[in-house]
């Protein structure tokens, strides 16, 4: 059993009198005159032969000015009048001193009474007409303070519910918040030290179990905080809320336990939970804490080009991942020509990447989803943070609304456009810049309901060399309520807009001034329900229905210019599911969860459709007339299943089995013809001529923890084939195409890999270390179309990468210093390239080679960084700390990719390094 009241207490240990002891009645005679509260402590000691046990840091700056005769009890209520301070004393003259909660009494020790389940007498605060003027020198002046409580929960027994039958089944609800900041803690675990039960808090902290009735040990673990312990005896049903603290590290030795780690019981595979405070660890570009780059790093994860924060996961294309923040789609997660992903690691409580196993909640999108929540803000003070670095800051506040209600608030933008000047000579005159912005209201109306507001909004704006403007921005709202029907069933429902803009402006040559515009609006709606009719089945059901607006683009001239004007016609669409699933723990070595999504889509007017000859090739020359749909009315409908199973097998207590089935469907294309998450990317609804794409994925993985779970280790496999993946023909044209149809084709894709991950999770030395293989090939099988890509032979994707190794470790030198290092090593990207020149019709051509036949060289780096923290004193205005690093600290040149030019009648390669030499960076950031 772990002791808390140790490190926590200052204890003094006086010689009782044998006199009879008077407790708070005792009568001292008091002089002081703004004095610390340690010295009022020394007082009461030496007058009442009282110990005290307190907290310094919750009377560090409380000064005294107190003077005459009175008893403790009447100097404590002048003291304490106006604040939230409690006090006990014992039959033992023990006085206890606590801030925020109040203190009772069981068995000769205190405990911090617990909602409606402390049974025993309670020791009551200053008395509600207690008042000042019965000591007119006496007042009393207090300071905010750091929150730190008591914690005596370990040693007192719970009673839940009223009933007094010791017979059948009864459920605990509850949720488990920071002791500190009162946000919920999602995934942690709650076990129970004599039964096989366990359960997981979702994404709030919310939580549910059924447990015969009777004394039982409740085990609570998440990792980067305390574990804790409650003492439970279960009457009937009820609640129970249990607050978590930080766990103070240890550089002696390992510092974080729990009795099985999650890797090994979650039934889940291909789940990836990013630890926040790793990620501020990890070096980063211009010292930019970067969720997507993290993510980069781990198995089966890639991106396409030095910088990218495109994500290529398990051989998927970039579209193919579903972004949510808060439950918001963001299009484009990305600023800064995709150098920086869209999220403020500041604001971020929770980031999961789902590579396989995806729940049934999840759709749209075929390989991944990527679930970043942001945190609840302080529900017990203000309190803020920031950060300055060498190209953007970054500021955010929090704090109470009331007694049930907190926000946070959060942005980042630039200030400087000075590292364009690190870029190749072509970029030294350009200019950029982007802003993004979070706000989040979260509020306990009751017992029963919650309510949650999310709002994002981001933009981007630069300008390459040139005269050509480039501008792009994401905004997003989304209002949650969350209901607890009863014990068994509880659910949430949600409303929400996303939308992404990009337009680019050039007025370079005044005659062709033009503007380019797109945009894609969604309104979602979803509804979720959770049922635990009992520990065995965990039902999960609902319902979500999206509505696109799309503008495909228009180009309009600018001032005096006469560029023909073009505007595409608008597309709409409705994509509705009903799915279910069930986690079933068969027994406690075997647990299953089957579910099934069935998508219905919905391709909706007004709409202009282009028929063509029937057994030929679309082109344009095969158009053969045009069906007008008016608004609302239908024009195609696709739909089918999305079965997914997956299964967790206990081999031993520190090993496991796991295998995982998945189908999924997209309806929604990103048209790109290039291989990194650009600006003019563009997106396409299915319709009567693209098909829906959909991925079938199967896997299977082994994990193995050793030395106490604190080194995790697994190897994963798994195939992937997909339908109706969309494919380029040659020379194909993507803006402002009124019938793209005739420059895309149906193909098919298979993708395979195995994944290798090392990673030590405490310890002075920690951090991991993952190997993957994987291919990724495409097949253009479209019967209409004349000249397939490569003859129709399978052919590498463009982000077909078969060896990434990547290496994350931190050291910890001190409470104050730290060293990190990332590693990074790719095979290089597929290219085509041109193999010959020939004369034709008055003019010399390029022959190219089949399709991606040939790579750029491989890709490595290494970046470095050192985290200084300030010290850990207390009574400060803000903590701050310092990170130094470098950015590709070997000044290695990698290709971000090759291109060609004729010179005196040769083609002639150069490879593109967007940054070939070290780049040293310092970010500050403080938090108060």
């Amino acid at each position: 059993m772990k002791i808390h009241l140790l490190p926590l207490l200052l204890l003094t240990s006086m010689t009782l009198n044998a006199q009879q002891k008077k407790g708070l009645q005792t009568i001292i005679q008091l002089d002081l005159n703004a004095t610390p509260f340690s010295t009022f402590r020394q007082a009461i000691e030496q007058q009442a032969h009282i110990t005290c046990y307190y907290i310094p840091e919750h009377f560090d700056t409380l000064k005294i000015t107190l003077k005459g005769t009175m008893k403790i009890k009447e100097a404590l209520d002048t003291i304490y009048a106006g604040f939230k301070f409690y006090y006990a004393c014992d039959d033992k003259d023990h006085l206890y001193l606590t801030r925020d909660q109040e203190l009772s009494m069981q068995l000769g020790y205190p405990t911090l009474t617990h909602n409606r389940f402390t049974t025993h007498p309670v020791a009551l605060p200053r008395p509600a007409n207690a008042k000042k003027a019965q000591h007119p020198a006496v007042k009393a002046q207090v300071a905010p303070t750091h929150s730190a409580i008591l914690d005596f929960d370990e040693n007192k027994v719970f009673t839940i519910g009223s009933n007094q039958s010791t017979q059948g089944y009864a459920t605990v609800t509850g949720y488990v918040r920071h002791r500190n900041t009162g946000e919920g803690i999602g995934h942690a675990s709650i076990a129970i030290s004599d039964m096989q039960t366990k359960t997981m808090t979702d994404a709030y902290g919310y939580y549910t179990i059924t447990l015969p009735k009777g004394r039982h040990t409740l085990m609570i673990t998440c990792i980067g905080l305390a574990d804790a312990r409650r003492q439970i005896d279960i009457r009937g049903a009820g609640q129970l809320n249990i607050q978590l603290h930080d766990y103070v590290t240890s550089l002696k030795g390992v510092t974080i336990a729990s009795s099985k780690s999650h890797n090994i019981l979650d039934p889940e595979m291909g789940v990836a939970k990013i630890d926040i405070r790793a990620l501020k660890q990890v070096p980063a570009l211009m010292g930019e804490a970067d969720i997507l780059r993290v993510l980069q790093t781990l198995p089966g994860v890639t991106s396409a080009g030095e910088g990218s924060t495109g994500l290529n996961v398990r051989g998927g294309n970039v579209d193919q991942n579903l972004v949510l923040l808060d439950g918001a789609t963001i299009y484009n997660p990305s600023h800064f020509f995709g150098f920086f992903s869209g999220f403020n690691a500041d604001l971020v409580k929770d980031a999961e990447l789902y590579k396989s196993s995806i729940p049934v909640k999840y759709g749209s999108r075929l390989s991944s989803v990527l679930e970043v929540l942001t945190r609840e803000g302080n529900r017990n003070k203000f309190s803020g943070s920031g950060g300055i670095g060498p190209l953007s800051g970054h500021l955010s506040l929090e704090g109470p609304m009331g007694s049930k209600t907190s926000f946070l608030v959060g942005a980042r933008s630039t200030y400087s456009d000075w590292t364009l000047q690190l870029l190749p000579d072509q970029y030294k005159n350009s200019r950029a810049g982007f802003y993004d912005a979070n706000l989040k209201i979260t509020s306990d109306l009751n017992d029963h309901n919650s309510l949650f507001v999310a709002g994002y909004i981001s933009g981007d704006r630069f300008r390459l060399d040139g005269d050509t403007l480039y501008r792009y921005g994401n905004l997003n709202g989304i209002v949650k309520w969350k209901h607890i029907f009863n014990p068994h069933l509880y659910g949430s429902m949600d409303v929400g807009i996303d939308h992404y803009n990009f337009d680019m402006s050039s007025r370079d040559n005044k005659i062709n001034a033009y503007t380019f515009k797109f945009d894609v609006s969604q309104y979602h709606f979803n509804t979720n329900l959770i049922y635990t009719p009992n520990n065995a089945h965990k039902i999960e059901a609902g319902i979500s229905m999206v509505y696109y607006k799309l503008h495909p683009g228009s180009k309009q001239p600018l001032d005096s210019g006469i560029t023909t004007p073009i505007t595409l016609s608008p597309e709409q669409a409705l994509e509705s599911a009903l799915y279910i699933s069930d986690q079933y723990t068969v027994s406690p070595k075997l647990t299953v969860e089957v579910g099934l999504r069935y998508s219905l889509f919905n391709y909706l007017g007004p709409r202009d459709v282009y028929g063509y000859a029937p057994n030929l090739e679309r082109e344009v020359t095969t158009i053969t007339d045009t069906t007008h749909y008016a608004a609302g009315k239908l024009i195609k409908t696709y739909h089918g299943p999305e079965p997914r199973i997956s299964a967790r097998y206990s081999l031993s207590e520190n090993s496991s089995l796991k295998a995982a089935y998945n189908r999924t469907r997209q309806y929604i294309h990103m048209l790109s013809n290039t291989t990194v998450v650009t600006p003019t990317d563009i997106w396409k609804l299915s319709d009567p001529y693209i098909k829906p794409t959909v991925a079938d994925q199967v896997s299977l993985g082994i994990y193995h923890n050793f030395k106490d779970n604190v080194i995790e280790t697994s190897i994963e496999v798994y195939y992937k084939w997909i339908q109706h993946a969309l494919s380029y023909k040659n020379d194909a044209t993507l803006l402002l195409n009124p019938h793209i149809e005739t420059d895309v084709a149906n193909a098919d894709s298979k993708a395979y890999g195995v994944e290798f991950l090392v990673k030590k999770t405490a310890g002075k030395l920690n951090g991991w270390l993952s190997y993957t293989y994987s291919r990724v090939f495409l097949r253009m099988n479209d019967p209409l179309v004349s000249e397939p890509v490569n003859g129709g032979a399978y052919y590498p994707a463009e982000y077909d990468k078969p060896h990434v190794v990547n290496l994350i470790a931190n050291y910890r030198v001190s409470h104050r210093f730290s060293l990190s290092l990332t590693s990074i090593y790719t095979t290089g990207r597929p290219i085509t390239l041109p193999v010959a020149r020939y004369y034709m019709s008055g003019s010399y051509r390029v022959y190219y080679e089949d399709r991606n036949q040939y790579r750029i060289p491989d890709y490595f780096r290494t970046d470095f960084s050192i985290n200084i923290e300030g010290n850990h004193k207390i009574r400060k205005l803000a903590h701050s700390s310092w990170t130094l690093g470098v950015y590709n600290m070997f000044a290695r040149k990698n290709a971000y990719s090759v291109y060609f030019t004729s010179e005196e009648g040769k083609v002639n390669g150069y490879k593109l390094s967007i940054f070939g030499t070290a780049i040293p960076f310092v970010t500050y950031n403080f938090k108060f």
